[in-house]
């Protein structure tokens, strides 16, 4: 079985010299490898190409067969990594908490430790102000983009 470390290692050597950076690898028992990596600006069809080329090029069909697939990992996917919280600063996310809530606001001040979301509440008589609310990451069991 191909080692997930292994693959982990071609695809820093790739991103180090890119803007590119990983946000999941999957190898499972039967050898088929999924590679999601991504952008700031998102990944483009060439950036994959590249780097499945470069991945491909570093295994060897003869020890070991293999199925390799390169992509994004979508606007629909919660995020894994902290460079994701980075990419979608300023835009809608829902955020669903440790206790099982749903937040959904303007995704701001993101840091290593958390980040603000700016929600809509209403208020009696008030109609509807802007309130932050700030979460630690092992607060949030996943965030999302709202289409």
């Amino acid at each position: 079985m191909i080692e997930k470390s292994f693959i982990e290692e071609l695809v820093h050597d790739f991103t180090d010299e890119t803007e590119m950076f990983l946000v999941r690898i999957k190898v499972s028992s039967t050898n088929k490898i999924t590679v999601f990596v991504d952008t700031r600006n998102g990944v483009t069809i060439d950036e994959c190409v590249e780097l499945h080329r470069h991945i491909e090029k570093n295994l060897d069909r003869e020890t070991e067969d293999f199925e390799l697939q390169v992509s994004s990992p979508g606007l629909d996917s919660s995020f894994i990594v902290i460079k994701q919280y980075y990419k979608n600063e300023g835009r809608k996310v829902e955020v669903v908490d440790e206790d099982g809530q749903k937040h959904s606001g303007i995704l701001k001040n993101v840091t290593q430790g958390g980040f603000d979301l700016e929600t809509e509440v209403k208020i009696k008589g008030k109609g509807k102000e802007i309130k932050p609310i700030s979460f630690n990451f092992e607060q949030v069991k996943t965030t999302k983009i709202v289409l």
